[in-house]
């Protein structure tokens, strides 16, 4: 062993962040969303348990949804979502689509219902 290798530090794991990491536009509506979301995060999280039935949880899923489609689209799937993982519901890994189809308008919120279960059938 050379005498740099002993003094090496050993290299730490990146720290991942417990939300979606990866580019979303800083609209202000998605701003509001995704740090209303961390901010139940930060303080009912705890409280209420860790009970979702879900991967990845509902609240990471509502954080990751407003990112990617902003905070309409994404606050409606969110909600539906919880509303999923209640007793009887469905459980199992229900990731965020990447893209939403033509058929999910603004105005037409309740087919925003059928993400997480159109792609289980």
């Amino acid at each position: 062993m050379s005498r740099d290798q002993e003094h090496a530090h050993p290299v730490r794991p990146v720290a991942r962040s417990r939300n979606w990491p990866g580019p979303w536009r800083k609209t202000p509506g998605r701003v509001f969303g995704t740090a209303f979301v961390r901010l139940y995060q930060l303080t009912l999280s705890g409280f209420i348990g860790n009970s979702c039935r879900h991967m990845p949880t509902c609240s990471e899923y509502a954080y990751e949804a407003i990112a990617r489609h902003g905070l309409w689209p994404g606050g409606w799937m969110g909600l539906f979502r919880v509303m999923r993982c209640g007793p009887g519901g469905t459980h199992g890994i229900d990731n965020v689509p990447e893209r939403l189809d033509a058929r999910y308008r603004w105005f037409l919120p309740w087919r925003y219902w059928h993400i997480g279960k159109k792609r289980r059938a």
